[in-house]
């Protein structure tokens, strides 16, 4: 189902105002990642996670783009999210990754999302919302050593079959790997091995969920063992590696970018921002650039070696890092307006999420999901 972007598609995108902050999203290289990662999979169906607004990208717009290059399910953390996509017109298959507060079941219901379950409580009041006229779709997660959600293997049985006894369809049962980015570790296997068991035991009584799911981006890439029926691919969809041992041709799909709002002076000895943290050896130009912490640059990059690119030109942050602005020490070639990267690419200079997430030890996925709603995101394709 083709479907046309409109007026960049995301509740956050209009922007009245033309601020000097802005991320450019390139859907040409999300449409190239989800084919590439289509291609790496196997037979397994590739359904892609937009929970947090697609890690920062824009929910709508990435969801669609994602399923007009093949994807074929969605996945989100919370109603809501789900809601939303649906209230765009996307009809396909999503799944809400974790249990709901109890309110908000009946709009889950009413938008044809399928459920996530694990406690057994969940599954005795769900069953009591069934009706002939709006079935009840639930994936029951296992949780087989990741100890965050999920029900135990041993008490997973009395789960399902009070869900299928209710009248709840259930079709799917999956889980989630702790250290799928480190296949070697023996976490994975023994993971696998109890959901292995699982999923033999439940078939043998003659129960045949017909989605089974565990790979995230990095098992789907790294253990091939994971990918049952159908993957969830996150991170790798944006264009950041999974793991330190994947090296797919992904492109990045987020370039965070401002520009130049003052040049000034500043002597030798003179202080640049709050604390003082920052002195200049010598008579320094210093630019100003109008984005700051609450658009989701790490304070943190203020003390560590963090670099913007102006004019293709790797040039260092000074002092601290503020709400709203940041400093760089610049030349006299640099003038007000001058577009300054801060995630992306800039002539023949980068600076990726990968490399931030180092700076301020941290993950990739950090970095692009605080890119803030104050930033607006400008949607590019060829197509």
């Amino acid at each position: 189902m083709l479907r046309k972007l409109l007026g960049g598609g995301h509740r956050h995108a209009h922007h009245a105002i033309d601020r000097w902050a802005w991320a450019d999203i390139d859907l040409d290289a999300l449409t190239h990642n989800v084919q590439l990662l289509k291609k790496s999979i196997g037979d397994a169906e590739l359904w892609v996670v937009v929970k947090a607004n697609a890690y920062g990208h824009g929910d709508v717009p990435c969801a669609m783009t994602a399923l007009n290059a093949g994807a074929t399910g969605l996945l989100v953390a919370l109603a809501e999210e789900a809601v939303t996509l649906r209230h765009a017109g996307i009809d396909e298959p999503i799944l809400v990754l974790s249990e709901q507060p109890r309110s908000d079941w009946q709009t889950m219901i009413d938008h044809g999302l399928i459920f996530t379950v694990y406690n057994i409580e969940t599954a005795r009041e769900l069953v009591k919302l069934v009706t002939p006229k709006k079935p009840v779709h639930a994936h029951v997660k296992i949780d087989t050593g990741m100890n965050r959600v999920g029900v135990d293997p041993a008490h997973a049985n009395e789960v399902i079959d009070t869900l299928i006894a209710g009248g709840v369809i259930v079709d799917g049962i999956y889980t989630h790997l702790a250290c799928a980015d480190e296949p070697s570790r023996p976490e994975n296997s023994r993971q696998l091995d109890a959901f292995d068991s699982f999923l033999s035991a439940l078939n043998a009584r003659g129960v045949n969920p017909a989605r089974v799911h565990a790979a995230n981006s990095a098992a789907a890439l790294l253990i091939p063992r994971s990918r049952f029926s159908f993957v969830r691919v996150g991170i790798a969809m944006y264009g950041i590696q999974p793991s330190a041992l994947t090296d797919l041709n992904l492109k990045p799909v987020l370039s965070l970018r401002a520009r130049v709002s003052h040049v000034h002076k500043v002597r030798a000895g003179e202080p640049v921002s709050y604390g003082a943290r920052w002195n200049a050896p010598a008579d320094t130009i210093i630019a100003t650039v109008p984005i700051g912490y609450a658009d989701g640059v790490a304070r943190r990059l203020s003390f560590t070696g963090g670099e913007v690119l102006i004019g293709g030109r790797r040039l260092p942050i000074r002092g601290a890092i503020t709400m709203d602005q940041l400093m760089v020490e610049v030349d006299e070639s640099v003038k007000i307006g001058d577009e300054v990267v801060i995630i992306g690419g800039q002539g023949s200079e980068s600076i990726s999420a990968e490399e931030i997430a180092t700076k301020i030890d941290t993950i990739p996925y950090e970095v692009v999901c605080d890119v803030s709603v104050r930033i607006e995101r400008k949607y590019h394709s060829a197509n």
